[in-house]
């Protein structure tokens, strides 16, 4: 069968995406300062689910309150959070997308004015007045991204994702530049791997067979190493405990920083990988549908859309009627992303984006 945005994808708990199209992971700063669900990120994400997202991913949402990245951030570390977690899974759900959570903590990227205290890393970094966790904090770190699942699946999520990627705690634990441990979690790349092994398989046993499991992870920046990362990722895909593979490309067509594997694109370098039964899942500048085909050609299972899911709610839809749809271009008003379902919160975070919108 060939594959196009429109055909289906049964990962291997049973999970099925009605097509190929993720809502990326997004910051937007517009849910509760508690951590608990607003109307206004409940409206953003199940828009998405209802203009055909098959997958429809929450933002990076903390497993511990010192864990928390930006202002308006969705949390899951606790129980006073179940009840906006339940209403939105359903809601997504409801749209006939499938519901998955972002499991995360910034670690040193942790802003000290949002969490009210000194923000944790694997070791002690200066430049971010971070300080190291203990190793009794490192089992209560694992322990709280396991019980977030567990939250999370009572609440009704299809699945989860663990981000390991873009700079947060657990790349932090994968960066050798970073991580300065001399116990079992530094030193060699298996030691620095080793919480998110510990955490994926942790999950799996908690929440079973049939839970929607995938981690992310970013080749590139805050100390990666690209041989190292796909290291990572195939002995990921060889445990056979998750379902799915999310890799940040930053974008998805250029070739790596690193002098040495610019032989070919940094996608076609994950292509190598021996993926088996696991999905996997690109993000990183797929903007149009002609980017979409492009993705698709390859052996990429699903792509993952921010900038477009942002400018069009419906952008799966509009993609699958017409492979050539074009996004609107930017900038835009803050009248049009209002239409499309930002909250004013979000609307504020977007401005960030150069030339994004209209000033």
């Amino acid at each position: 069968m060939t594959k196009t945005s429109n055909t289906p994808l049964t990962f291997n708990c049973g999970a099925t995406m009605p097509n190929r199209f993720m809502l990326a992971p997004m910051t937007n700063s517009q849910s509760h300062e508690g951590g608990t669900l607003s109307n206004d990120e409940y409206n953003w994400l199940t828009m998405r689910a209802k203009g055909g997202f098959g997958l429809t991913m929450t933002c990076a949402s903390h497993v511990q309150a010192v864990g928390k990245g930006f202002p308006g951030q969705l949390g899951v570390f606790s129980d006073n959070q179940i009840d906006g977690h339940k209403r939105l899974a359903a809601g997504i759900k409801k749209e006939g997308s499938l519901a998955v959570i972002q499991l995360h903590h910034a670690g040193m990227r942790s802003p000290e004015d949002v969490i009210g205290e000194q923000p944790v890393c694997p070791s002690e970094i200066k430049k971010h007045n971070a300080r190291a966790l203990t190793l009794d904090e490192v089992y209560n770190l694992r322990k709280d991204f396991i019980d977030a699942a567990i939250r999370s699946q009572k609440c009704g999520y299809d699945g989860v994702e663990v981000h390991g990627a873009h700079g947060y705690i657990l790349t932090q634990f994968l960066s050798a530049d970073i991580n300065k441990r001399t116990d079992q979690y530094g030193g060699s790349l298996e030691n620095r791997a080793r919480l998110i092994f510990e955490i994926v398989d942790g999950i799996r046993q908690a929440c079973g067979p049939k839970f929607l499991l995938g981690v992310r992870l970013s080749p590139e920046r805050f100390g990666m190493q690209l041989d190292e990362v796909k290291t990572v990722s195939q002995q990921l895909i060889d445990t056979n405990q998750i379902d799915f593979l999310d890799i940040s490309l930053w974008d998805v067509f250029k070739n790596p920083e690193d002098e040495a594997y610019q032989n070919k694109s940094l996608l076609s370098h994950f292509e190598e990988l021996d993926y088996k039964d696991v999905k996997w899942t690109v993000a990183g500048k797929i903007n149009s549908g002609e980017d979409v085909q492009k993705v698709l050609t390859t052996t990429v299972d699903f792509v993952s859309i921010g900038k477009s899911g942002i400018l069009h709610h419906d952008f799966p839809k509009q993609v699958i009627c017409n492979p050539n749809f074009e996004p609107t271009e930017t900038p835009v008003t803050e009248s049009y992303l209002k239409q499309e379902g930002l909250g004013d919160a979000f609307v504020t975070y977007m401005k960030r984006w150069e030339g994004f919108v209209k000033k």
